[in-house]
């Protein structure tokens, strides 16, 4: 299995009724607004800026697709946690990604992003119930691993494991040595599942 994979960024939507239309496996990543969601997407792609990383959380407003050669898709959503924007723009935001992680044929899994350095925060543990209600397939990527001393990653690992259950990948986007695992996992999830 590769470091890297090339990737592309295809379009982004608002809603569900305009995403793309295509049959490639897709894999929404969720988390907090400064969890590092674009670095991931980077990292995996080799790629500086394919996907933009901000300072300013809360700057993606719409979902981002970008496709991973012939094999699948990685869907950025808006981050969550992050309220400096009016309680009906939020609103608005919740309505069109519930409708789209519900609905949307082409999800295979989602990713919860959960940030190494800090204990997991409330909205990551009300996302999770969220998508637990709704049985939903979903794995965890803990982020920021380079910042983890090598002593803790374990414990760190093993804390997120204990509250969410399921698989619970390390992640760094300076250190591409977790890539590998991530891109197995998720072609474990394709060829298992294939339609």
């Amino acid at each position: 299995m590769s470091k890297f994979m090339q990737a592309k960024f295809l379009i982004s939507a608002e809603k569900l009724s305009q995403c793309p239309e295509y049959t490639l496996p897709e894999f929404p990543l969720l988390g907090r607004s400064n969890v590092g969601k674009s670095s991931f997407i980077n990292a995996l792609a080799n790629q500086k800026k394919l996907a933009k990383t901000s300072n300013t959380p809360g700057k993606t407003r719409l979902i981002n697709f970008f496709q991973f050669e012939n094999d699948f898709m990685v869907a950025d959503l808006p981050g969550y946690g992050y309220a400096k924007v009016s309680k009906d723009a939020q609103n608005k935001w919740q309505k069109y990604l519930e409708e789209y992680l519900l609905k949307r044929k082409q999800i295979k899994s989602l990713i919860q992003l959960i940030d190494g350095r800090h204990e997991i925060q409330k909205n990551d543990f009300q996302m999770r119930e969220w998508v637990n209600q709704y049985d939903l397939p979903i794995f965890t990527i803990v982020t920021k691993m380079d910042y983890v001393p090598k002593s803790k990653t374990l414990n760190v690992i093993k804390s997120v494991e204990k509250s969410f259950g399921g698989v619970v990948l390390p992640f760094s986007a300076v250190d591409k040595q977790y890539n590998e695992t991530v891109f197995e996992h998720i072609f474990s999830l394709i060829n298992n599942f294939s339609n």
